[in-house]
This record gives C-alpha cells, sequence and structure tokens, in this order.
C-alpha cells in the first residue's frame, strides 16, 4: 500500500517566518549573499538583506526580498567595524527574526548576540579563511583581534558553512564545529545571449585569452600574466573586473608597450561579462601560494569558465586542482615565470589538449552548478527549522 509521507513538516503546519541576512560589503555585487536570500524564499522565508551604502553603490535591482542598507561615517578601521557591529546589532535586536545569516567574521559579533539575546538561530557563512587574509596578515595586531573574537564565538555556534571543502575541514578541526561545505557555484547561466567576437569589437582571427575578477589585487599572478604577453603569439589578453591593482596593472601593460596585446574592461553586468567569457579560448585564474587564504581558495571565475565551455589554465592549488582534475577541463602551471606562462599558454591555443579539455566542460556543466550545490543549503535551513 502506498503512503503518503510530506517531505518537510513545515509546508504543512508552520510558516518558517523571517530571516535576516546581514553582510559588511556592498550587497549587490556579492553574487553569494543573493543565492543564499533566494534559497530562504524557496525554504519559505520572508527574506531581510541587511548590508551598506557606499559612495558607488548599485541601485537594487527587482530582489523579492526587503533590503536594508546602512551608510556608515566611518568606512575602514576599528571604528567603521565596531559601529557597524553596533549599529547591525540594533537592527537586529529591534526586527522581527526567526533565523539570522551571518556572512563571514565581521557580521559575527551582532549576529551572535543577537541569536543568544533573542533565542533564534543563527548560520555562520565564512567565505574565506577571515584571519588569514593578506591584510591582517600584514598587521598582527588587527589580525590578534579578530582571531580573538573567532575563538571566542565559533566553537559556541551550532549551524556552520564554508566556501570549500578545504576551509571547512580547517574550521572544523580548529574549533571542534561541524562545518558543511557548500561551494560559491553559479547557477547554469542561461539570461546572456551569445553574440561574436565582432560583435564584442574583438579580433577574429585572434585567440582569445581572459582573466576576470572583482578582486585582481597582490599576488594573483596578473603581472607574471601581463609580462608573459611579450612570448605569447597571435592572442589578446582580456583582463575583466576591478581591485587594488587595477590601476597598477594598466600602467605596467603601458610601461611594457603591450597595449595591442592586452584589453583592459572594468567590472561588468554579469550577462556581460559572461558574453565576453564565452567567446574566450581559455580562461586564467593564476593566484599565488603566498597565504593560507589563497592556497585554499576556488574563484567563481573556475566555473564562469567552465559554464562558458572554455577550457582552465591554473595555479596548482589544492581546490581548483581537485575540479580540473575531476572533470579534465583545464591543466596547469608550474611556477609563475612569465616565460614559463607564455609557453604553457602557446603549447595549448589550438592544440587537440585544448579541444578536449573544452568536450569535457561539458559533462562538468551538469554537477558543477547552483542547482546542484544549493540542496546542502536547503537541507540545513530544514534541519534548522524541523529543531526550533
Amino acid at each position: 500500500m502506498f503512503i503518503f509521507k510530506p517531505l518537510s513538516t513545515r509546508f504543512l503546519f508552520t510558516k518558517p517566518g523571517i530571516a535576516i541576512v546581514s553582510v559588511i560589503n556592498d550587497l549587490v555585487t556579492d553574487h553569494r549573499i543573493q543565492k543564499t536570500c533566494f534559497v530562504l524564499k524557496e525554504c519559505g522565508y520572508e527574506v531581510v538583506l541587511h548590508g551598506r551604502l557606499l559612495k558607488h553603490s548599485l541601485s537594487i535591482p527587482s530582489w523579492p526580498f526587503k533590503v536594508k542598507r546602512a551608510k556608515l561615517v566611518f568606512t575602514k578601521g576599528p571604528l567603521f567595524y565596531f559601529f557597524y557591529n553596533l549599529r547591525l546589532l540594533v537592527f537586529l535586536l529591534f526586527q522581527k527574526a526567526n533565523l539570522l545569516v551571518a556572512n563571514d567574521l565581521d557580521t559575527l559579533p551582532a549576529n551572535y548576540l543577537a541569536s543568544r539575546l533573542k533565542k533564534i538561530p543563527l548560520i555562520y557563512d565564512s567565505h574565506e579563511l577571515f584571519c588569514d587574509v593578506p591584510e591582517l596578515l600584514k598587521t598582527p595586531f588587527k589580525r590578534k583581534i579578530w582571531q580573538t573574537i573567532e575563538s571566542y564565538i565559533v566553537p559556541k555556534l551550532r549551524f556552520c558553512i564554508a566556501v570549500n571543502e578545504s576551509i571547512a575541514g580547517i574550521y572544523s578541526k580548529k574549533y571542534g564545529v561541524p562545518f558543511i561545505s557548500v561551494r560559491n557555484i553559479p547557477s547554469v547561466p542561461n539570461t546572456f545571449r551569445k553574440i561574436s567576437k565582432s560583435e564584442l569589437g574583438l579580433p577574429e582571427s585572434k585567440f582569445i585569452l581572459i582573466l576576470q575578477g572583482a578582486g585582481l589585487n597582490m599576488d594573483r599572478g596578473a603581472e607574471e600574466l601581463i609580462e608573459s604577453m611579450h612570448f605569447v603569439e597571435n592572442a589578446l589578453l582580456l583582463i575583466i573586473g576591478s581591485g587594488d591593482n587595477w590601476i597598477a596593472l594598466q600602467n605596467l601593460s603601458r610601461k611594457l608597450n603591450l597595449e595591442n596585446k592586452i584589453r583592459f574592461i572594468s567590472k561588468l553586468p554579469r550577462a556581460e561579462l559572461l558574453q565576453h567569457t564565452a567567446v574566450a579560448d581559455l580562461g586564467l585564474s593564476l593566484d599565488k601560494n603566498t597565504n593560507p587564504n589563497y592556497y585554499y581558495s576556488l574563484p567563481n571565475k573556475v566555473f564562469d569558465y567552465i559554464h562558458c565551455s572554455v577550457p582552465v589554465l591554473a595555479s596548482r592549488l589544492p581546490e581548483i586542482e581537485n575540479i580540473l582534475t575531476v572533470y579534465q577541463v583545464g591543466t596547469f602551471i608550474e611556477n609563475h615565470q612569465p616565460e614559463h606562462i607564455a609557453n604553457k599558454i602557446n603549447s595549448l591555443l589550438g592544440s587537440e589538449e585544448l579541444a578536449a579539455y573544452k568536450t569535457c566542460t561539458y559533462k562538468a556543466q551538469k554537477e558543477l552548478n547552483w542547482e546542484m550545490e544549493k540542496t546542502k543549503l536547503k537541507t540545513l535551513i530544514d534541519e534548522i527549522h524541523n529543531a526550533f
């Protein structure tokens, strides 16, 4: 006899209520935050997203959830973090909520206090090894403060996620708290129209290389890549995005007289970015192993390349190596010497090896996408609702 068993009692008896998601950066350009909010909506929550209003913040899209943006007098330094968390704490205490989601360590103090005072569950989403970012490694006193905050709060948490298996494992081992890996994999792109190189103003006769990213900072391998273009044949390099080194990279290109081989394009809306990615012959991800945060990173651009059927040339870092090896969608540089990078690029462009990597991206697209990855987050949210 067939017996119907509902997947989740929350859909039958109670509504989950209100979830407040906190983020310290410009929430409009943080796609992980947006995907989290949409998953919460799918799980039945009314979502309130709390972020910052910056001088050059983009306007809010037509999202199906409420958005609150705080404008602060201080924009960096200890006073900024103190007043941000103070203001966030006041907001959380006076806003009705059934679930809190803290993104990264810099939003955790206010969320932790509010969750304890209001006795409501808290999800901590760690986007990186926060205390091991280059900025804090260079300032030991500031790093010590954040390490103290992290070591005090994280062991007391119950529901934690991280952006990949490596970082989840490090935190679990360090604090004895289970962290679930929910990778920041994009959805399968279906909202952009593929167009030709010529429509994008690119030469049809040249191979197109692409390095994209909103954080093109030091030790991302961009400087060596630019220098390598002296030795790369019949190719145009697109560097698309932004970052602390953006102006310096442009100056380096001009200094080396490489303007005819390198084109810089400032940060684009996602649909336009993917149009450029889709015409590329090779996608590059060349972060250096100069700090733990970079070493264990899994950049979004790797997935963008795969989703656009673009083979990948990358640094041999563990999370990236796992993806490229399992799915056979690319290969690695062995060092960051410009001539070595150029030789690797030249050997790939137009080769049968590159064509084989491109073919393998089609299978990878079916498994490496947010539609598959988000099931782990939905399972955690269901667990929390059923527990509370």
